[in-house]
């Protein structure tokens, strides 16, 4: 009989486009049942958030992202209170989607203890990181924010260049403005970089079975977060529908991520009610399905 790890290993090893999906062997990948309202902690600091993350940029640049062109202030802000009736607490925004007032709109009237809130930063310096924690605090209408990312490092050396940001960061977790802190990647060395540096407590990584908006194949970048894992740090899955590209292969790619041993959780962006309702009804049965 062959280890069902070992077949594992060779499908992630083939699986290097969408192609790869058309055969995939759901059996190897079921396991047990998870939900989207699942509550995790992650880290660390062991901050709670539902294993779902609802985002707000699956293509978003310049202040704007195709959810906040498309829904608006309100419609965000409505699809989150939606979510928060399917028990996902997770909200995942960043000042490059332009999405901080819409999280604003979704909290009125909530009790914030309820919201798990993540935000991304491209400061480098010690004065640019205080400036973010400011405004964006302003911008989103909390005192403090949950997970505080520096957004989508390419490089290596990014720690050199961030010097500045990541120990104001830390003054910030120690004072209670943030609860725990890290780094979203977008290449394989700044992957391997995350791994190594202590201060990353939470890490933003892409990741699905086809190989889609990913830093390396599969196997390659699931070895570096197991390294993470095995570190104690908190990883949180993105691209997990290939930036959209996916969306065909939902099952698919929800029970991939849902079978690895080195993802706490994962955020998704839905751009109706509906899309989000059938992500949440859809993980159960694509945790399971054999």
């Amino acid at each position: 009989m062959t280890c069902p790890n070992l077949n594992r290993r060779r499908f992630l090893g083939a699986a290097a486009g969408v192609a790869g999906l058309n055969a995939f062997p759901h059996h190897l990948f079921a396991g047990t049942k998870k939900q989207a309202s699942d509550r995790v902690k992650l880290g660390p600091k062991g901050v709670e958030l539902s294993r779902l993350a609802m985002g707000t940029g699956t293509n978003g640049s310049g202040g704007s992202s195709n959810q906040t062109k498309k829904m608006g202030v309100q419609g965000i802000a409505d699809l989150f209170r939606a979510g928060l009736d399917n028990g996902v607490t997770f909200w995942d925004s960043a000042d490059q989607y332009g999405s901080h007032p819409h999280v604003k709109a979704a909290f009125k009237g909530l009790a914030r203890e309820k919201i798990t809130l993540l935000s991304k930063t491209h400061a480098n310096t010690a004065s640019e990181m205080r400036a973010d924690l400011d405004r964006f605090r302003r911008e989103l209408g909390t005192d403090y924010i949950d997970i505080l990312l520096l957004h989508c490092m390419l490089d290596g050396n990014w720690p050199e260049r961030k010097k500045g940001a990541m120990e104001v960061l830390s003054e910030a977790r120690e004072k209670g403005i943030i609860r725990t802190h890290g780094v979203s990647c977008h290449t394989l060395d700044a992957l391997k970089t995350a791994a190594k540096t202590p201060w990353v407590q939470v890490d933003l990584a892409r990741i699905n079975p086809a190989q889609v908006a990913m830093d390396a194949d599969p196997q390659t970048v699931i070895g570096v977060l197991r390294e993470m894992k095995a570190a104690g740090k908190g990883i949180i899955g993105m691209k997990i529908l290939g930036a959209g590209k996916l969306r065909d292969k939902a099952d698919e790619c929800l029970q991939f991520a849902l079978s690895l041993d080195c993802v706490d959780c994962f955020t998704i962006g839905s751009e109706s009610r509906a899309e989000m309702e059938d992500l949440v009804r859809k993980i159960p049965a694509a945790s399971v399905r054999g």
